[in-house]
């Protein structure tokens, strides 16, 4: 029943269900206001097991501008990643998600036999289905999604969940904080290996902005603070690299992708800071993460930019590892 159910929703369009459809909750600090999808296994909007299930933003207000919403608009179970049908751009289950979202790297995937366990920190215990290479849209079994506990606040909203399987077990704790008086949003990690094996693994924020429904093109600039290198260059009939910035040339429409891995950052933490501005709506945001970057790469297409950066995670039994993102909200200097 459960499954009949979960392909109904999956295949309808986006506009069909509202917000109301699912469990939400929603954080005001005065300058701004985030809308939040809540983690629930049987009718939470995200099912999918390539995301972390906590803290998915639908909707960030500042100042009249909204930051995120879906960037897809219709959906379908039998979608590997995302297609484009003519006017619609239709989601799979696993990429079906809003927001400045993180994705674990699978945990014990190799060592797994087919039928066994391995695990995604956010999602829980997946069940291995046969000898095929590990496919973050595929959409897996989940054998345990162990236990979510949640503490909401008028400003924040902390997300716990806990695992304890065989060999893997952890407390994640993600908490979505607004800043006191500042259109701030932080999002504080804590990540516990209570298991008997060592955790390795890498975590990235696909941070899909849909500024006010805006299409990428002229009027986006995407800033870093490194000199940008990169092995595979966008095409410059869509956007360039001029230094430490990416300039969007055209409107992206149709199947336009902008695309690269982003090289040039170096060891610092001061590198993990990402700017993306828009001149015509007169709004930006900063991104920055208390770790270094390990990776980071660049996704866009007609509905959504996304800048993806990656921080490495080595946590022995017993242990524990933080970050902190913070996300900064503004209006640019002509037009406060």
């Amino acid at each position: 029943m459960r499954k009949a159910l979960a392909a109904i929703l999956m295949s309808m369009s986006i506009g069909h269900l509202g917000a109301a459809d699912f469990p939400t909750a929603e954080i005001k600090n005065g300058k701004i206001t985030a809308k939040i999808y809540l983690p629930e296994a049987k009718r939470g909007f995200y099912q999918g097991t390539r995301f972390d299930w906590s803290g998915v933003l639908y909707s960030l207000q500042f100042e009249g501008h909204d930051y995120y919403g879906p960037w897809f608009n219709k959906t379908d179970p039998t979608v590997h990643d995302f297609i484009y049908s003519g006017p619609d751009i239709i989601a799979g289950p696993c990429s079906a998600i809003t927001g400045p979202v993180n994705e674990f790297g699978p945990v014990g995937f190799d060592d797994a036999a087919a039928g066994g366990h391995f695990i995604k920190i956010g999602i829980g215990a997946l069940r291995k289905p046969d000898g095929a290479a590990y496919d973050n849209y595929r959409l897996y079994e989940i054998a345990d999604g162990g236990r979510w506990t949640i503490i909401k606040k008028a400003d924040s909203i902390e997300f716990t969940q806990t695992l304890a399987d065989s060999f893997y077990g952890y407390v994640y704790r993600k908490t979505v904080r607004l800043a006191e008086g500042n259109p701030v949003m932080l999002m504080e990690h804590h990540l516990k290996n209570t298991g008997s094996r060592a955790i390795h693994t890498s975590v990235y924020n696909h941070n899909f902005l849909v500024l006010d429904k805006q299409p990428p093109g002229p009027g986006f600039v995407i800033t870093v603070p490194f000199p940008i290198r990169t092995s595979e260059p966008p095409n410059k009939t869509l956007a360039e690299i001029r230094g430490n910035q990416i300039i969007y040339t055209k409107t992206l429409t149709g199947e336009d992708v902008v695309a690269a891995p982003i090289e040039g950052f170096g060891v610092e933490a001061s590198d993990h800071q990402i700017r993306i501005e828009n001149t015509r709506l007169g709004v930006g945001m900063k991104v920055g993460t208390d770790r270094a970057v390990s990776r980071e790469f660049l996704w866009s297409i007609r509905t959504v930019i996304a800048m993806e950066p990656f921080v490495a995670i080595d946590i022995e039994p017993g242990k524990e590892f933080s970050w902190t993102t913070e996300y900064e909200y503004y209006l640019l200097p002509e037009h406060k």
